[in-house]
């Protein structure tokens, strides 16, 4: 075991101690010994050593180095954050739900009416319309009501320093430095989420420093404590990200019956004509406007669910966070702050939440059928989705692509016919009766 890893362990272990925790959050956790800890903390100094040496080497002055990885000490809390995973996975409308719900809603017309000058300044200047900031703005920090109060520098170090993903977070830390060096936030003033985003619209720190703008004219960028530098800087960067100020996101639309799903996905954009040529319609069931413009056909909780037509701007969004169900609710919450309707359609989805345990368990009887589903990890990945598309077909399912209970079951009974002598309990699922 590396000291990188050691002192990740010691610190998770230490925490869960100090907290009470029953159970460790790794598998592989040692205990946090005086001896195990002793080396650990030395290790994580050798590498703060190296990192300071660096950044001077970078061009980040001495006074910011003093004053912000002086006594630095790597964040237990940010560890067990960064390995946290949720026990199940949301279901489209679930997530949507929690995310677009009435005190969203309600708080997002206040923001509207409160900031409306600010927001008009911004949206004459950048073409992005205020309902789309208020929908990111909501969304990242429920409209600055959530920021996050964890010192950016020590998050940052801690992830750099980390096992999983130091490549990335080492050059988020450089980035926090320079923001840092330029004077225009006080260390003790910049903080935010365990992940290093930051202010009302969480930028990271290299974002931060490719986007952001001073929207107050006050000389100086702060996007924890100044509204309109985060609203310009969030215009900003959707509008040099290719944001089109004659385009919507997408829209919400209902299906024939008997619609092929495997026309659905991100890859598969087409003229919005084309799709209305399939059988596809408003999700009011009216005809769809002529529009030669691509869209692509996006089934988020399978055919069964809401169908969406999703223009570029829905890709810039994508480009803000890589979630589709995070883009759709951002265009969904900007529609409904403009007085559209909830969802109208996807009602007889299948809703039940899968646990990972589950995925892992129907990722495993996609590798007994013959399919492969990639790693056998509980998410569902790209892979995951091309197996569960290929037995689909080959059973005569609509091919979605879209794991839920409903497929889960439908494997285990052809796992099950497949070897009806086998123990084909998998990941502690219990054999049916």
């Amino acid at each position: 075991m590396s000291p990188r890893t050691r002192l990740s362990h010691a610190l998770l272990a230490a925490f869960c101690l100090a907290t009470g925790s029953a159970r460790a959050v790794l598998a592989d956790t040692v205990p946090a010994e005086p001896a195990a800890a002793a080396v650990a903390e030395a290790a994580f100094q050798a590498w703060l050593a190296d990192f300071r040496r660096e950044a001077a080497e970078r061009g980040i002055s001495q006074a910011t180095l003093d004053a912000t990885l002086t006594g630095l000490q790597p964040l237990a809390r940010v560890l067990e954050l960064d390995r946290r995973q949720p026990e199940f996975i949301d279901t489209f409308l679930d997530y949507l739900g929690k995310r677009v719900n009435d005190w969203r809603l309600n708080k997002g017309a206040e923001a509207l009416a409160q900031q409306a000058t600010l927001l008009a300044e911004v949206e004459a200047r950048y073409g992005i319309p205020a309902r789309y900031l208020a929908a990111f703005w909501g969304l990242e920090t429920n409209y600055g009501s959530h920021m996050g109060d964890i010192p950016l520098v020590a998050a940052l170090a801690t992830l750099a320093y980390d096992a999983r993903r130091p490549a990335f977070f080492r050059t988020q830390l450089f980035d926090a430095l320079r923001i840092l060096d330029r004077g225009e936030v006080a260390p003790a003033d910049f903080a935010g989420s365990w992940a290093g985003a930051v202010g009302h619209m969480q930028f990271m720190p290299s974002t931060w420093l490719a986007y952001a703008v001073d929207g107050d004219g006050d000389g100086r960028i702060d996007l924890r404590n100044s509204l309109a530098d985060a609203l310009h800087s969030a215009a900003n960067y959707l509008r040099r990200i290719g944001w089109r100020t004659d385009e919507e996101w997408g829209r919400e639309v209902s299906l024939p019956a008997g619609f092929d799903p495997a026309l659905a996905g991100l890859d598969r954009p087409r003229p919005v004509d084309d799709w209305a040529r399939l059988g596809v319609r408003g999700a009011d069931a009216a005809p769809l406007p002529d529009d030669a413009r691509s869209a692509a056909l996006l089934l988020p909780q399978g055919i069964g669910g809401p169908a969406f037509l999703a223009g570029p701007n829905f890709q810039v969004i994508l480009r803000w966070n890589r979630s589709i169900n995070y883009a759709i609710a951002v265009g969904h919450l900007a529609d409904r702050l403009a007085g559209a309707p909830a969802i109208r359609t996807g009602g007889q989805a299948d809703n039940r939440r899968l646990s990972r345990e589950q995925v892992e368990t129907l990722q495993g009887y996609l590798a007994a059928l013959g399919y492969d589903p990639g790693t056998v990890d509980g998410l569902p990945g790209s892979r995951t989705r091309q197996a569960i598309r290929a037995y689909q077909k080959a059973a005569g399912l609509p091919a979605d692509g879209h794991p839920s209970v409903s497929l889960l079951e439908h494997l285990r009974e052809a796992v099950l016919r497949q070897e009806p002598t086998g123990d084909t309990r998998l990941a502690g699922e219990e054999r049916p009766a």
